[in-house]
């Protein structure tokens, strides 16, 4: 194969692993949880089976990075927003299952409240009895908040979101985003400028 075509069949794949991922499901496997959901998701108290070191809580900034960017450790299932005086807002996150990952920099690009959920065709066909479009609310997979990730401009398709499924957090399931308890996006996004810089290791 020469080169060109390689490049462009890495780049196929890519674009292909990037649709796969896009839309942030709740749950890969599993359709949604229905009114239990929908009371989680109102909820401003942290599940009691949710472990305690997921809970938001202030650290001495283990990331080593400039105020204000947003780190994502995927393998401790940490989120930090680093702040001043060598801190850092530490909050547990959900993290995408094996082979739906994705790691590198990225900048917030968008930001919406109750966000509407899209499931790309390539969900749709693994999981038909999905809606094609889902308007935003407590029932919505995309939860509360969601923060577009993007990178050159161009958006990468994943994102950091809320969840109406909370006891996901601490694990690896997800589509590929980066999901949060919703009252920890709220506080998230009414932190977090558009612009803001995303690592995610």
């Amino acid at each position: 194969m020469t080169t060109r075509r390689f490049r462009i069949a890495q780049a196929a794949l890519a674009l292909t692993a990037a649709m796969t991922l896009a839309g942030c499901s709740a749950t890969m496997d599993s359709p949604n949880a229905g009114s239990e959901a929908v009371a989680f998701a109102m909820s401003k108290t942290y599940p009691s089976a949710l472990p305690v070191q997921y809970r938001k809580t202030e650290v001495v900034d283990p990331t080593g990075e400039t105020p204000g960017t947003i780190v994502i450790d995927t393998a401790e299932k940490y989120l930090y927003l680093v702040e001043p005086d060598g801190k850092a807002i530490r909050y547990g996150v959900g993290v995408g299952k094996e082979g739906f990952g994705w790691t590198g920099e990225a900048k917030v690009g968008n930001k919406q409240e109750w966000p509407d959920w899209v499931p790309p065709p390539e969900m749709l066909e693994r999981r038909p009895d999905l809606p094609l479009r889902m308007s935003g609310g407590p029932e919505n997979p995309l939860g509360a908040r969601a923060m577009y990730l993007y990178r050159d401009g161009k958006d990468t398709l994943f994102r950091i979101h809320g969840t109406n499924e909370p006891l996901t957090i601490g694990k690896a399931m997800s589509s590929g985003c980066i999901r949060m308890i919703n009252f920890d996006v709220v506080d998230l996004y009414e932190r977090v400028p558009m612009g803001a810089k995303v690592i995610v290791r």
